[in-house]
């Protein structure tokens, strides 16, 4: 056994980091994989025999080159486009413009502070389906694909997994609705609640800029062992493992998936909240289709910049609005909009 160290060349959170820990893990020459988002490095203890040091980088890339990730002797050199806000900007803030709009309609009801309703609910599915932070998920997909494929089937299994995924979420975000009602929520408790998904979403789109590294290290997720232990599953090799594992992301580290899961605590009981997160669901579903029938990647398009940091500037928008509007209706703040 040898103990190499590397660069890893494409992180972006700590979904990136599970992903990576059990791709490379899971080879029979790798006796255990450690990845680091502060410093984009992995460490790896394994017998490769007498390959050089190169080639064994070149192994461990083949094994996550799918999922946008390449192991290198190189340390990542990533340049921040800020020319890409010149196009990003604009697009925030029309659809912003545009979510307000629809929310005076009565349609969403993400700002101010309210309810958010199921349609709002979706679009922010939509949103995290097209973040890094799903890399986890679609990383699942994928492994799950691969290892059902060998025996000749394939569509079979992604059906169940995207209808394990589907009932999973009505029925734990049931759970989670149930147990706030149980402890019926204060008002107080209810607005700490909302700034809490509030300061998630403003470190979830910061992060989607990708311009201030300090900011990873702010992300909450799930801890290691039960991300480790829901990506397991897909390795599994039983007819119930494709709907194991639609249930198992439920509690693999997404941020959006979490801040969903913290807002369904007020919704007030089972129906309510298991809705919220089939809505959420329902949302990631068309990106999640496509990646398990296609080669569907935005992470490696030459576009990709301009799409995460439009992504970002909306969920941060959306997140400071919130927060001031939450500060004006508990008074410390005098009301600055009128969503």
């Amino acid at each position: 056994m040898k103990n190499y160290t590397f660069n890893v060349h494409g992180m972006h959170c700590n979904s990136c980091v599970i992903l990576i820990e059990s791709k490379i893990g899971s080879l029979p020459e790798v006796k255990e994989a450690k990845s680091n988002l502060k410093n984009h490095s992995l460490e790896v203890t394994a017998d490769f025999g007498d390959l050089g040091k190169a080639g064994v980088a070149e192994i461990l890339t083949r094994t996550v080159k799918e999922n946008g990730y390449a192991i290198s002797l190189e340390e990542e050199t990533t340049e921040k486009s800020w020319s890409e806000f010149k196009i990003a900007g604009p697009v925030a803030i029309l659809f912003v413009g545009l979510f307000v709009l629809l929310q005076k309609l009565g349609i969403v009801h993400l700002i101010g502070g309210g309810n958010v309703t199921y349609g709002t609910a979706l679009l922010v599915g939509i949103v995290a389906s097209l973040s890094t932070c799903m890399a986890v998920v679609g990383g699942l997909v994928l492994s799950m694909s691969a290892t059902f494929a060998k025996e000749g089937d394939k569509i079979k299994p992604q059906i169940i997994f995207h209808a394990g995924r589907i009932i999973s979420f009505f029925v734990l975000g049931g759970v989670i609705g149930a147990i706030g009602s149980a402890f019926t929520l204060s008002s107080t408790s209810a607005f700490l609640l909302g700034i809490l998904v509030a300061i998630i979403m403003l470190i979830l789109g910061i992060n989607l800029l990708d311009v201030f590294p300090w900011a990873k290290k702010l992300q909450p997720s799930m801890p290691k062992f039960i991300s480790r232990r829901a990506l397991g599953v897909s390795k599994l090799n039983h007819t119930l493992t494709p709907f194991l594992a639609g249930i198992a992301t439920f509690f693999l580290p997404c941020g959006f998936t979490q801040s969903m899961q913290v807002y369904t605590l007020t919704t007030g009981g089972f129906l309510k909240g298991g809705l919220t997160m089939l809505s959420f669901a329902a949302g990631t579903l068309p990106v999640l289709v496509l990646i398990s029938f296609s080669s569907l990647s935005i992470k490696s398009s030459n576009k990709s910049g301009v799409f995460f940091k439009s992504a970002g500037l909306v969920v941060i928008i959306f997140a400071l609005l919130n927060l001031i509007n939450a500060l004006a209706v508990i008074g410390l703040i005098p009301p600055l909009f009128n969503f």
